[in-house]
């Protein structure tokens, strides 16, 4: 199959629409189908999750429970070979050690003026439930992502959702790394019907608070209908990548690296953009070549994405080049050019942005700590990849002093009565200096009138 090579300013504006829409089609046309879904775990809970199991993914779990059990990762530790458990040991590691950066600092409190302290206190939401798909492969690598950096926020409760193999078990390293990081609960469910049991509860799924993981049109279109009352956070659906690239680029490279999310899946998007035209020609040979080789189903998925949602796009410039980047922002986007820090400062929407032909997609979808969980279908431009601070809420923390008081009182009471509020402006003017006062330097620390903050060992974490 021959690569297409399409040249940016020949195509059509409905043609780079559908390029910039990626699934979001797709995703629009699974609502409907999946609403159903939602409603019967919603009224029948435990059975209906036990149906739609049997139904999509032909698993019965009449004789299982949806909670896997202690022993089953136990086996999970006995069985999977060691040279996995080493590799996986590795970059949970890599992972830690990177998202432990990411935690604040518990309280901040800082004085804005004299006697005025603001402040944040950080702590951990109170559940989450973790989206790991397992339809086109098993994804230890998207459970470990989510899983570190919630524990290491501090989350209390963690659930985990994802669908079964064939005999109704679940994927031994997806086990053995749940059990490196110290999550317990994980249920043999995945697809529309697992976002439905997270966002509603089931008679052996805790409802949660919010839910994050990567998943498939059925799953990215569950969670847009749930999303009014439960927190989805970043949305992550079909996978998708971008190369830029200059003449100074290895064809070999760029072809290797551009198959490497077009074989997530048939609804996965993958492009070179670039302005030379020569190593255009080069990679669309190359590709065609290198996808003879490629086992089905992988073969199949690489083939559907250069046929829908991928291709070779050549821009006049690398300006444009850029340009085109920018308007399509893009969960992974490698550098393959010369000198790719001339060009990160004029990159401004990306999941991720990878520097080098030695940092292909696949090393940071495994293994250098950064997270590999991140914003598809354009939503780069404002959200970011998942974090420590995905698992956290922040509260204002604000005290005044008397001698804040006495600052900020005249201007509240001009701004109450601008905008109308009678007791606003009341509330500032009758109060005095005395009586809840002498109650802050009971419980806050003395008020001596300095304006300095008056405690600084207050628990932040209650």
């Amino acid at each position: 199959m021959r690569v297409r090579i399409l040249r940016w300013k020949e195509l059509e504006e409905a043609a780079k629409h559908r390029l910039f829409s990626r699934a979001e089609a797709d995703i629009n046309a699974a609502i409907e189908s999946v609403r159903p879904i939602l409603e019967g775990v919603k009224k029948d809970g435990d059975e209906a999750l036990r149906g739609f199991t049997l139904r999509f993914d032909k698993v019965n779990l009449k004789n299982l429970s949806l909670r896997v059990q202690p022993e089953e990762f136990e086996q999970a530790n006995r069985t999977l070979p060691s040279n996995v458990k080493e590799a996986l040991d590795f970059v949970i590691e890599n992972v830690t050690t990177f998202h432990k950066n990411q935690l604040p600092p518990p309280f901040t409190f800082t004085e804005v003026r004299p006697g005025i302290f603001s402040g944040e206190r950080a702590t951990p939401i109170p559940s989450v439930g973790l989206y790991v798909p397992r339809g086109k492969g098993s994804f230890p690598s998207m459970l470990y992502m989510l899983a570190v950096p919630a524990k290491i926020a501090g989350v209390p409760e963690i659930r985990i959702v994802t669908p079964p193999n064939p005999d109704g078990s679940v994927d031994a390293a997806c086990l053995y790394a749940a059990s490196r990081i110290g999550v317990t609960e994980v249920y043999r469910v995945g697809g529309a019907q697992g976002i439905a049991a997270l966002a509603y509860g089931t008679q052996s799924i805790k409802q949660v608070v919010k839910i994050l993981g990567p998943g498939s049109w059925y799953v990215v279109a569950a969670k847009r209908l749930v999303s009014s009352f439960v927190d989805v956070g970043m949305p992550a659906g079909p996978s998708e990548a971008i190369i830029l690239a200059d003449g100074k680029a290895d064809p070999r490279l760029v072809a290797l690296d551009l198959l490497i999310e077009a074989e997530h899946g048939s609804d996965s998007a993958a492009f070179l953009i670039t302005p030379n035209p020569s190593l255009a020609e080069q990679v669309a040979g190359i590709l065609a070549g290198q996808m003879v080789s490629i086992p089905e189903p992988r073969k199949t998925y690489v083939s559907d994405v250069f046929q829908n949602y991928g291709g070779i796009i050549l821009t006049d410039t690398m300006e444009e080049a850029i340009q085109v980047v920018n308007a399509f922002a893009p969960e992974h986007l490698q550098l393959q050019v010369e000198h790719p820090f001339d060009l990160l400062g004029q990159l401004y929407h990306a999941g991720e942005i990878l520097l080098g032909s030695r940092t292909p997609f696949s090393v940071a979808n495994y293994a250098t700590g950064a997270n590999a969980v991140l914003p598809t279908g354009g939503f780069a431009r404002t959200y970011s990849a998942v974090s420590v601070r995905d698992f956290l809420k922040y509260t204002s923390v604000v005290q005044v002093t008397s001698k804040g008081f006495a600052s900020l009182k005249k201007h509240v009471q001009v701004l109450a009565e601008y905008e109308g509020f009678f007791s606003h402006a009341q509330a500032v003017i009758q109060r005095t200096t005395t009586g809840e006062y002498q109650e802050t330097r009971k419980t806050l620390g003395k008020d001596d009138g300095s304006g300095r903050h008056p405690r600084s060992d207050i628990d932040p974490r209650g």
